[in-house]
């Protein structure tokens, strides 16, 4: 099983580095950058439950059946883990405002990405790490040094959603430059702060597993953070570019 499971990490490393390839020439047409190309339209508020959930749920799943099921480290990167998908499934579609659409293929596609997730994260802390991986887990430093870093990038992500959600006002269809909180530093905010998630993830988790899609979440993200400054430079023009903001790390890119 390890072996299989080394060759899946790898086919998903470098699928990654295609998309983060292909996305430099083509944009992930959602959100802001809404674009039919990719497929026909459908609520907002569905395609993020539908994108979503299937990760919660598969992680459930192989949780429930796994014998580590209750063991102090599994469980403890298990509700770390759902606690992003729970809030990003279930709440945030929610919490959308209007009556915005997103193509049905990048909802088809989230979906087959959130599954492999599944699979790779809950497969690694359920059934691939090796017999004696968790002993003396609190005792390290890395569980508690990853745990913060996720902490600090969720509570980024929810607090930069928020002051995009609050941009407009209802009725209102302009757009609008989010201003504060760690959009003093970044066009992405948002963005930012799920990448420190998961980079914090993979360092509680100490596995490839946790790299691997710390590598994606970046690989996802940052081109599309490049197209939004550059969506924000046409639309905005002078008054973004004095602002000095990077595109998703602060101080660095």
């Amino acid at each position: 099983m390890e072996h299989a499971f080394d060759i899946f990490l790898t086919v998903m490393t470098l699928l990654a580095l295609a998309v983060f390839i292909a996305l430099h020439f083509f944009e992930a047409g959602y959100g802001y950058l809404f674009n039919r190309r990719y497929g026909p339209p459908i609520p907002n508020k569905i395609g993020w439950v539908l994108m979503e959930s299937p990760v919660f749920i598969l992680m459930c799943v192989l949780w429930a059946a796994s014998d580590r099921m209750w063991q102090a480290g599994p469980l403890t990167l298990f509700l770390l883990f759902q606690a992003h998908y729970f809030q990003r499934s279930f709440i945030f579609p929610l919490l959308i405002r209007g009556n915005s659409k997103m193509p049905l293929g990048i909802v088809l596609m989230g979906m087959i990405f959130n599954t492999l997730n599944a699979l790779m994260q809950g497969g690694w802390i359920f059934w691939v790490s090796p017999d004696g991986y968790y002993d003396n887990w609190f005792s390290q430093p890395w569980i508690y040094i990853g745990g913060a870093l996720f902490i600090a990038g969720m509570a980024i992500n929810l607090h930069s959603d928020r002051i995009i959600r609050h941009l407009r006002q209802p009725g209102d269809t302009r757009h609008y430059i989010p201003r504060g909180g760690m959009f003093r530093y970044v066009s992405s905010a948002n963005y930012f702060g799920e990448l420190l998630e998961w980079v914090g993830f993979a360092v509680a988790s100490r596995s490839w597993a946790g790299a691997v899609f710390a590598w994606w979440t970046f690989a996802n993200l940052a081109p599309r953070a490049a197209s939004l400054r550059r969506r924000y430079e046409r639309e905005f023009g002078e008054e973004f570019s004095r602002l000095r903001r990077k595109r998703i790390i602060p101080f660095i890119y």
